[in-house]
């Protein structure tokens, strides 16, 4: 829905604010873009729909390739793209109805149809009583919901959200980015969000791409990410102390938290597992976590096989030198050459 290919902007003062950007969003899913202040991840949004045009590369929605568009032609374009915005950016003279209605008079919608299009959009934000409401009448909550509506009046295919929530109450983040997810659902939106909270990974987000001075530095789906070893994303979500120490394993649950697999462990191979630390996080409703243990015992190497398995990933510290440890058989695996 969404491919970004090579993209590059450099601003007037030599600043590179996006440095050979590639990024692939599929239809109907709700891609996060992570990163802090200064990360690009702004510029990225705003070159998507060109209100930022990019030095270098190409940006095409749906098909159409906006960056070799002339200037009517990218207008109309920009009707299949809804924009939500931090602060809201809310026409504080007009009413609630009036906001969500200006695109449409813009787009010159009759009149009827605009308001038969506003009440309905109303209705699904949860705002059908404050249609003759002010801005300044309006929580923070209030007034991004309006933002969303406004942003949904034109059937648009792709939304895309400036750090939506950024300006919110956490209990107030938590109904807005429900409704993202609902409008996701419900209507087969794809939705493109910029934000630099890790809990709104965590709760909406189907993909992601971790942006670092102006260029991505991992991107995929959030449940492979935290299934890949090492994966910049699974560290941010469940942070260890490094470097691991000596003998330890790294086991990164994705779905199988629920699951009794260290105790099945100790039973199936008689082998001691200590518990050295760990966290456990709901991502996207599925349980996932991960703990950094020490197994000891005869069966160590068939154990940390029974992990891998199990389809759980072991990121292994050093081996640690012990002159009593016997030799291993030729061809054995060994935790030092899983490492490398």
């Amino acid at each position: 829905m969404i491919h970004v290919s090579r993209l590059r902007k450099v601003y007037e003062t030599g600043v590179v604010a996006l440095d050979g950007v590639d990024l692939d969003v599929r239809e109907g899913e709700i891609f996060g873009v992570l990163g802090q202040s200064g990360a690009g991840k702004s510029t990225l949004l705003r070159c998507v729909n060109l209100l930022e045009r990019p030095t270098s590369g190409t940006v095409t929605v749906a098909g159409q390739e906006l960056t070799s568009l002339d200037l009517a032609a990218l207008r109309r374009a920009r009707q299949r793209i809804g924009m939500i915005h931090q602060h809201f950016a809310l026409l504080s003279s007009r009413t609630v109805a009036g906001n969500v209605a200006f695109p449409l008079e813009v787009a010159g919608v009759p009149r009827r149809e605009r308001a038969t299009r506003v009440a309905e959009l109303l209705d699904v934000v949860g705002l059908d009583g404050k249609a003759s409401s002010y801005p300044a009448q309006l929580s923070g909550g209030q007034k991004q919901r309006v933002g969303i509506a406004r942003a949904l009046a034109a059937h648009p295919k792709v939304l895309l959200s400036d750090e939506a929530t950024s300006a919110l109450d956490p209990g107030t983040t938590q109904s807005i980015l429900a409704l993202l997810k609902r409008l996701n659902a419900e209507l087969g939106l794809t939705i493109l969000l910029i934000t630099h909270e890790m809990h709104v990974i965590k709760a909406v987000c189907d993909s992601v791409a971790i942006m670092r001075e102006g260029k991505v530095a991992e991107a995929g789906r959030v449940a492979d990410l935290i299934a890949t070893p090492g994966s910049l994303l699974t560290r941010e979500i469940f942070p260890l102390p490094e470097p691991a120490p000596p003998g330890s394993v790294t086991v990164t649950f994705a779905g199988q938290a629920g699951e009794p697999v260290m105790s099945s462990l100790v039973r199936r191979f008689d082998v001691d597992v200590d518990i050295l630390g760990g966290s456990l996080e709901d991502v996207g409703g599925v349980p996932s976590g991960r703990l950094r243990i020490r197994i000891d015992g005869g069966k160590r190497a068939e154990a940390l096989d029974y992990l891998r398995e199990r389809g759980l990933v072991r990121e292994h510290g050093p081996e640690p030198v012990d002159a009593r440890q016997p030799e291993p058989e030729t061809g054995a695996e060994t935790v030092a050459e899983e490492a490398r």
